[in-house]
């Protein structure tokens, strides 16, 4: 049994939250658009690891490293194709110490991202593509990680590169799923960006090694939508984290290259942190085990999501 499984009986378990717009809300120095919160790493590496603090004290048990925008082909894009090692281990280490410094006993995963951009389905690639270069991102933070989060995945072929290439590690692998934001999701058969169904994506992960389902980067509304039809069709654990956006606008497949710092929708102003963690109990009560925050969700929502995960736990 992983560290994650065995926790995992003990109760829910509450993830951090968004790290890239956290950092930008925090000064992080401008970058070229496809280097975006990589750009921390170089300019600001104490900046991300006083974040990760802050997301530890704030209750969270995993904490995620910042290599959301540190894929090879990203890096090389960005002109640093040599620096792809150095980087990723940067930011596993700054986890690490992050950690360290603020003596929670958290487990550190290993952020696997889109390669081509989040929200991009038409750009996943060729499996023989992408699944190397996920790989090779996973074998350099694999010394510092306790398990790996295949995350924002938005069509099943990508799901199962990345997690093949986590899975190479011999780490535990968590999925997370971004699906679309209808306008009344409760009316809406709940679909992948690509638009294919929930069943088709944990179809699709029958086969390999994973230790959870999660969805994230998406409306929360969406999400509660999703999760009865996710635990339906998996006997896997189930979780969820909810972006803060106003919701990805219609055609952005068509205006943006990758999801960066100046084509990020707008921060909603309903989704304080008692609003979030509402939603977040709400998950909790339709059989989610983990829960937490991606883009827009910060400390103060993980801090008062504890709360909610803490009572969860005692109700058990």
């Amino acid at each position: 049994m992983s560290d994650l499984s065995a926790t995992l009986s003990h109760g829910p378990m509450l993830l951090d939250g968004g790290l890239g717009q956290e950092l930008l809300h925090r000064g992080m120095p401008d970058a070229e658009p496809s280097l975006w919160s990589a750009n921390a790493l170089l300019e600001a590496p104490a900046l991300v690891q006083t974040v990760h603090e802050d997301y530890l004290r704030a209750g969270a048990d995993i904490l995620t490293t910042n290599t959301y925008a540190t894929p090879p082909e990203r890096l090389a894009e960005a002109g640093l194709g040599d620096q792809v090692e150095a980087l990723n281990s940067t930011a596993g280490r700054l986890a690490e110490q992050a950690r360290d410094a603020v003596g929670r006993d958290a487990l550190i995963a290993g952020s696997l991202p889109p390669i081509r951009g989040s929200y991009r389905p038409d750009r996943v690639g060729e499996r023989d593509v992408i699944e190397p270069q996920y790989r090779e991102q996973a074998e350099y933070l694999a010394p510092y990680v306790d398990m790996f989060l295949c995350e924002t995945m938005s069509t099943p072929e990508e799901a199962r590169a990345a997690v093949r290439g986590a899975a190479s590690t011999g780490r535990p692998v968590m999925v997370a799923y971004t699906i679309a934001d209808p306008e009344s999701p409760a009316d809406t058969e709940p679909r992948l960006r690509n638009g294919q169904s929930l069943e088709e994506a944990v179809q699709a992960l029958s086969d390999l090694p994973v230790e959870a389902i999660l969805i994230n980067c998406s409306l929360p509304e969406s999400i509660a939508a999703a999760l009865p039809a996710l635990r339906a069709h998996t006997g896997r654990p189930v979780g969820a984290y909810a972006n803060a956006f106003t919701g990805i606008p219609e055609g952005f497949d068509e205006q943006a290259d990758a999801m960066d710092a100046t084509e990020a929708p707008g921060r909603r102003d309903d989704l304080d942190p008692e609003a979030y963690a509402e939603h977040g109990a709400n998950w909790l009560r339709q059989g989610a085990l983990i829960v937490g925050g991606c883009c827009e969700v910060g400390p103060a929502h993980i801090a008062r999501l504890r709360a909610v995960v803490d009572e969860a736990r005692s109700a058990r």
